[in-house]
């Protein structure tokens, strides 16, 4: 006879139960599941996405007609107010009692709401479930300022979604730093000056006393320290506690701090009922992580159906997040509290990214770490942890980024063993993974679907990625780098097919050669590609809606939503003349100067409707556009040379200035930077640049592929002592090569890296025409030199592209809601709790 399972709660521990039961199980058991929600089980990691436009369905995990079959009913909207074990029944809120054979409590969590005083008015939320963020959103088209309270994961989660309606933002931690639980005191730093910079107002330390009536707002939260806030609306997201309310008074064991006590097999202390997920208490700890509930769903519905061999043992705490747009990633130990744990860490304040490892005593073993602003390495450096590999001989070449890029950390997929785990979620190992690529499921889809891999957090999909290539490269099979799933070309394949077939636009190319309406990926790498080939106007009516933000605007947008505006300054050479211009201008309209890294002047500030007449008066003077929002090259930099420094060998300058109006506006997959120095002692740093010019008495000497930024890399010396011919003819060849053969967003130091060949490989095209092309590519770039156009000039003198710049679609004129402060003789935007006190909102004021 079939076993009848009972199980309480339909979240997504509940719901993976059942789907294990069901592919396991078949017709030895019939299951009921009682949900509290109005809705099938749905992915609650996900929640936020909620913000972004995706649905209820979008987010549901329920597959088409899986609750239509026999052997499984679900009940929604049904709630269990007790559980009758003597008589091995639930009783549900409407009075209906249902009997089990064994029960399975899912039952999950409720947030915690501190015990303060006005936390139940109006407005005030929890972010837990699809309705509040329903009713958050509904509060939201009334609401200016927005707090939230909680400064751990989903804390950090809806700041973004009040942020992302618009709203003033701030988050109120009582732990004196961020993320306490996941990152350490630098991480935390970085982490809040990074969320600081997005424009959320960040609160530590900081302890809610009562909420009363505001005067500004709705609400004003009052500090113990004596300080207060104003809000018109309040989320509570200050952790979570176990739901075990009916098993409590069923008289189940629980924790002293609440939870249900199960042992390895998830039992309770009443042999017929099981608790899983976030109400389930083992070894005196919660695991409020969805991939420990998948395993404890996996240990229950095998022990329900026979099968004593697999046993709960804990789980990895390991999690990746992208929390405000920041990366963040813990791993085991990120704290180093096991005894004789060694760190090793790396901080770079400039490019606002933490990283650090934990080690064994012997520093031989990865035992946890911690990443803030970059977390590309966690699944590497998480493999590595849970298997029990060996650190490389010098382990701080995981910090420095110096492990091969395609590879786990610095030992290689190849080097884990068939068992390791890769997907933690859904208890996904190399071996299955390997198994399914080779019974035909070659693309990351198809693993997706058959094994889990990175369906539920997403932070092993590198992983599942690398492993996935290195299996087919095996199996002799070419490695998909389709473009996206609109094109099923890569990059390359499909700047060659523009350039040979002589396609013209988006829509062609997609009717040609693609499918579906295109996306945020295709586009703009289209959009790259065309330019790349024909030098059009990027804002032509079939060009204009490809293009990225920037490129929509010629300008780059900044944190205030102004923009700025950056005139060519060929070589960095600029006269007095030129330069009273940009200081009228700056002055006419309020703007922010700057002189950059680059050798030239930005402009900072501008709202829409103001840059076609900014643009007027600076082309008025002689200025073009410098291309600061485009990928395109940018500058070319340049020390004084032999014009005025004693130890200049080469006019620099003139060169700078020459190869900059050569170059200018030339689109490519990512930015271009150039410099020229005028002598070996490289004041111009032209070797950190994608193309280096360097003076010799004999010549130039050309380097290639450097670049700074994250992760900086020194240029290759391509060829010695050149003349000028010769140099541009190398540099004409190598810029169209790379623009040519580079995937999309691949700056030039990673498609060398990719290169195979390498730098050899490179000097045989580039200077020994080893593929017979470089005439070819000479003549594509004589047309793009031949074809350039400013394209501020062409916007403003079109007066269809003109009327696109306005500030409001409706309205003429500016937006009065922005705000600048003064700051060393200039304005700067104000910063958010600047602006509440511009508005007249109090503001806590913080101790640092």
């Amino acid at each position: 006879m079939s076993k009848h399972i009972v199980v309480i709660g339909n979240g997504m521990v509940g719901h993976r139960l059942v789907e294990r039961l069901r592919a396991d199980g078949g017709d030895r058991v019939r299951i009921t599941v009682l949900g509290e929600e109005v809705r099938p089980a749905y992915d609650r990691v996900q929640l936020s996405s909620y913000f972004s436009g995706r649905s209820a369905e979008d987010l549901s995990l329920v597959a088409d007609g899986f609750y239509d079959g026999d052997g499984v009913v679900l009940h929604l909207n049904t709630r269990v107010v007790e559980i009758d074990r003597e008589g091995h029944a639930v009783v549900t809120a409407a009075g209906e009692r249902i009997d089990y054979d064994r029960l399975v409590l899912a039952t999950g969590s409720y947030p915690f709401v501190p015990p303060v005083e006005g936390a139940d008015r109006p407005d005030c939320f929890v972010y837990r479930t699809i309705e509040d963020l329903e009713a958050m959103t509904e509060a939201g088209t009334r609401s200016k300022v927005g707090v939230v309270v909680g400064g751990g994961l989903l804390g950090l989660e809806a700041a973004k979604a009040l942020k992302d309606m618009g709203l003033e933002t701030h988050v109120i931690e009582f732990a004196p730093r961020l993320m306490a639980v996941q990152v350490d005191d630098a991480g935390g730093a970085l982490l809040r000056r990074k969320i600081e910079e997005l424009g959320v107002v960040v609160h530590t330390a900081t302890n809610t006393s009562r909420i009363v009536d505001g005067d500004a707002c709705r609400h004003r939260m009052e500090f113990a320290d004596g300080g207060s806030l104003e809000a018109d609306m309040i989320v509570f997201s200050a952790g979570i506690r176990p739901r075990d309310d009916i098993a409590r008074a069923a008289g189940l064991t629980l924790g002293e701090r609440g939870g249900i006590c199960i042992d390895d097999h998830c039992l309770t202390s009443d042999p017929d009922i099981y608790a899983i997920g976030e109400c389930a208490l083992f070894e005196s700890r919660i695991y409020g992580l969805v991939a420990p509930g998948y395993d404890m769903a996996k240990v229950a519905a095998a022990h329900v159906l026979g099968d004593d061999a697999q046993r709960f043992a804990g789980a990895d705490m390991s999690t990746k997040l992208k929390l405000l747009g920041v990366d963040v990633a813990s791993l085991g130990d990120a704290h180093g509290v096991t005894e004789g744990a060694r760190t090793m860490a790396f901080q770079d304040e400039r490019a606002g990214v933490y990283k650090k490892l934990v080690m064994n005593a012997e520093g031989t073993r990865l035992i946890g770490g911690v990443l803030v602003g970059d977390a590309e390495a966690y699944s590497d450096w998480l493999t590595m942890m849970q298997n029990d590999m060996p650190l490389p001989e010098k382990p701080e070449s995981l910090l420095l980024g110096s492990a091969d890029e395609e590879g786990a950390g610095a030992t290689g997929v190849d080097a884990l063993p068939d068992g390791a785990q890769v997907c933690s979620c859904n208890d996904v190992t190399k071996g299955a993974l390997c198994g399914a690529i080779a019974e035909g499921n070659t693309s990351v889809g198809a693993l997706k679907s058959c094994t889990k891999a990175a369906t539920s957090c997403g932070g092993c999909l590198p992983l599942v990625t690398k492993i996935l290539k290195a299996e087919l490269v095996k199996q002799g099979v070419a490695v998909n780098d389709h473009l996206c799933e609109h094109f099923p070309y890569s990059r390359q394949e499909l700047f060659h097919i523009v350039r040979v077939e002589h396609v013209e636009s988006f829509d062609d190319l997609l009717a040609r050669y693609g499918r579906g309406h295109g996306c945020d990926i295709c586009k703009p790498a289209v959009a790259s590609i065309l330019a790349t080939c024909w030098n059009d106007f990027v804002l032509q009516s079939r060009h204009a809606g490809l293009q990225d933000s920037n490129d929509h605007f010629l300008a780059n947008i900044q944190r205030d939503g102004t923009y700025s505006v950056v005139p060519r300054v060929p070589g960095g050479e600029i006269t007095a003349e030129k330069l009273e211009v940009l200081a009228r201008v700056a002055k006419k309209y309020d703007l922010y100067t700057k002189i950059t890294g680059g050798q030239r002047i930005d402009l900072f500030g501008a709202q829409v409707h103001q840059l076609p007449m900014i643009w007027e008066e600076l082309i008025a003077a002689g200025f073009e556009s410098g291309h600061a929002y485009g990928k395109a090259v940018r500058t070319v930099k340049s020390c004084v040379g032999s014009t005025w420094c004693r130890y200049g060998v080469q006019d620099s300058v003139g060169m700078a200035i020459d190869m900059e109006n050569r170059y200018k506006g030339l689109r490519a997959p990512h930015k271009l930077k150039f410099a020229v120095s005028g002598c070996t002692r490289e004041c111009a740093e032209a070797q950190s640049k994608d193309v280096g010019v360097i003076a010799t008495e004999r010549g130039w000497n050309l380097y290639v592929c450097g670049n700074g930024g994250m992760k900086p890399r020194h240029a290759e010396l391509l060829a010695s002592d050149l003349d000028t011919e010769t140099l541009y003819r190398y540099i004409d060849r190598f810029l169209m090569f790379y623009a040519s053969t580079a995937e999309r967003l691949q700056r030039t130091s990673t498609w060398r890296d990719n290169l195979e060949g390498g730098l050899d490989y490179l000097k045989d095209v580039i200077i020994n025409d080893s593929l017979g092309i470089a005439e070819e590519l000479e003549q594509q770039m004589a047309h793009l030199i031949d074809t350039y156009q400013c394209e501020w000039r062409t916007a403003v003198e079109d007066p269809t592209v003109r009327a696109r710049f306005r500030t409001f679609v409706n309205a003429e004129g500016g937006d009065d809601h922005v705000l600048l402060v003064e700051e060393r003789g200039q304005k700067r935007p104000a910063t958010s709790e600047e602006r509440a006190r511009l508005k007249g909102i109090p503001v806590a004021v913080e101790e640092a």
